[in-house]
């Protein structure tokens, strides 16, 4: 299924959310995600699914200032 990470359009495999960010290389524990605009907390992630042309947004921590 053609679904769109951080702006760029990937195919994934995966319909949760959690297998998806693991499938594209999000494997460390500490980031924020969004489907579609809407906060998804870390808990949720597991059971919510994704559909076809999904927009996910991950953000990571950037240490410095």
């Amino acid at each position: 299924m053609r679904v769109t990470v951080n702006g760029k359009t990937r195919e994934v495999n995966n319909q949760l959310l959690s297998e998806i960010l693991v499938e594209c290389g999000y494997q460390q524990t500490c980031f924020a995600t969004a489907l579609n605009g809407v906060f998804v907390h870390r808990h949720q992630r597991e059971s919510t699914r994704v559909v076809q042309g999904d927009r996910i947004e991950v953000v990571t921590p950037n240490a410095g200032g």
